[in-house]
């Protein structure tokens, strides 16, 4: 018994002597959903997104990995403050920016 305790108390003192553990930790902010704040709900159409909040400040051209109907092409409109994501002509996502933590 005397040889577990001395393998135990050895154990127990080498856990002490290493310290507490650390690692990196990944904070991750709640980002304000795109619902909460004034963006194109998903399924609007393109037209109805400019008609109801105006030209985007920039458009980016359709993006699509073929002409397959399973890789439908994407397009990306960015507005001051959000960006909105089209498959086809209807709205996937609408994105709303956070400033960084620095």
């Amino acid at each position: 018994m005397d040889r577990f305790h001395s393998v135990l108390l050895a154990f127990t003192l080498g856990i002490l002597l290493i310290g507490p553990a650390t690692a990196d930790v990944l904070l991750v902010d709640e980002i304000e959903s795109a619902s909460a704040a004034d963006t194109p709900g998903t399924g609007m159409n393109m037209d109805s997104v400019r008609a109801k909040y105006g030209n985007p400040v920039q458009e980016y051209p359709a993006v699509s990995t073929s002409g397959h109907p399973q890789h439908p092409p994407i397009t990306r409109w960015d507005y001051n403050g959000y960006s909105v994501f089209f498959e086809n002509d209807l709205v996937l996502h609408s994105v709303v920016y956070r400033a960084s933590a620095k």
